[in-house]
């Protein structure tokens, strides 16, 4: 679920909604989503001192306190 909650976000921050994948790795007390965007678009998903990079960390706390799983957001450039 965390993994397509950033892959929509992600998609709907950037102009090339094609070049945005994610890559999930699971771990045993965590999962590590890999984000990857184009280059010109990796500014739109960071923001303005990582206002939104923070942003989507949070909401991927608050979604994943359900699954006990602590999710990390790593983005790739």
């Amino acid at each position: 679920m965390e993994k397509e909650l950033v892959e929509y976000i992600a998609k709907s921050l950037v102009d090339d909604p094609g070049g945005v994948s994610v890559n999930m790795i699971e771990g045993e007390k965590s999962t590590i989503l890999e984000l990857r965007v184009s280059d010109d678009d990796i500014g739109k998903v960071i923001g303005k001192q990582g206002r939104i990079a923070r942003a989507i960390r949070t909401i991927l706390s608050a979604s994943s306190t359900k699954s006990g799983k602590r999710v990390v957001l790593e983005i790739l450039d």
